[in-house]
């Protein structure tokens, strides 16, 4: 348990140093080149509700992608960090309409101002996209470490499509998995879109 922990902290600092090579045109080419991939593909297409994400730093940018999800007349939800009587962090959704439907919070986040929905309203979604920093070929993706995306996936249904947005050489990496991860579905890159297991 000690040995996967370090690993994920020696991978999640490397990941972060490569990230911050990366520059501000490449992450907008990266968010541009995603949004196609997912709004071309099926899962997204069909879905009437859609669970995302407003990125941050040097993550592949999001904000196109948010905004052809609203044109195309679908739901989306976003996430709010709260920390919970447990102590840890978790996430809570409220729904997105636009650029002027989200504000600054804590940890440097844009986060929805509209009500909030409670922590399972993640379960509705028929497409969850998730940040990650890197991703396994078998599933398994690594974020930043709070741990709040594992407890978002575990009340994902099963057969939901899951999908993690990375750049090209952060998908197949050699992630260290612990019990409490949960595998998502498929990963998207600049390159196009990779399914993972049945």
């Amino acid at each position: 348990m000690q040995a996967q922990t370090a690993a994920k902290t020696a991978l999640r600092d490397q990941l972060v140093t490569a990230r911050n090579r990366r520059s501000l045109d490449e992450v907008a080419e990266a968010g541009a080149a995603i949004a196609q991939h997912l709004l071309g593909c099926d899962e997204v297409r069909r879905a009437a509700s859609v669970a995302a994400y407003v990125s941050v730093g040097r993550e592949p940018g999001t904000g196109l992608l948010l905004d052809a999800l609203v044109a195309a007349g679908k739901r989306v939800i976003l996430p709010l960090t709260r920390r919970v009587e447990a102590g840890h962090l978790d996430l809570d959704w409220a729904v997105y309409t636009g650029p002027g439907s989200v504000a600054p919070a804590r940890f440097g986040l844009l986060e929805p101002t509209a009500p909030v929905l409670g922590s399972d309203a993640i379960a509705t979604p028929d497409a969850v996209l998730v940040p990650g920093m890197a991703v396994s070929a078998a599933g398994y993706r690594i974020g930043k470490g709070a741990g709040c995306y594992d407890r978002a996936l575990d009340r994902v249904p099963a057969r939901t499509f899951t999908c993690v947005l990375l750049y090209d050489d952060e998908v197949g990496r050699d992630v260290p998995v612990e019990a409490h991860d949960r595998a998502v579905t498929a990963a998207v890159s600049p390159s196009g879109i990779a399914q993972f297991g049945g």
